[in-house]
């Protein structure tokens, strides 16, 4: 499966915000993207994204940044696909032929099955709490 850098960037941001959220601070554009290795203007595009979905909070000025806007284990990690990548969601088979009805049925059961696992997984999974713990799913 391929997963665009868009997404995997949010995934990631998406985690570090996760690991401050409730400590009442924000955090600013340049500090997730060092975190991260993730280009800082593309971040800006991607946390907009996010902002748009309701999935984070921004607010501008000396005291601003970015947060989550609720609690990691309340964020499906399908919302975060949902807000970055839709397309990976959508199933848009033809059906003609002697075979499509068939083929656009199997391929509709497996994304339905994907999204399915997407909805089992909240943001809370991808936070690493020590830099240096990885998580193998």
């Amino acid at each position: 499966m391929k997963v665009s850098n868009k997404l995997e960037y949010a995934c990631r941001v998406m985690a570090q915000l996760g690991r401050t959220h409730g400590q009442g601070s924000m955090a600013h554009v340049e500090t997730l993207a060092e975190a991260e290795d993730v280009p800082a203007n593309y971040l800006v595009q991607i946390l907009n994204e996010l902002r748009t979905a309701g999935l984070i909070l921004s607010k501008r000025g000396k005291q601003g940044g970015y947060a989550l806007s609720r609690a990691p284990e309340r964020i499906l990690l399908s919302e975060i696909v949902q807000a970055l990548d839709p397309e990976l969601l959508e199933s848009n088979f033809a059906n003609g032929g002697h075979s499509g009805e068939r083929v656009g049925e199997i391929w509709s059961a497996i994304g339905a099955e994907m999204r399915k696992q997407l909805d089992s997984y909240t943001l809370e999974a991808f936070i690493v709490n020590d830099p240096g713990e990885m998580y193998y799913i």
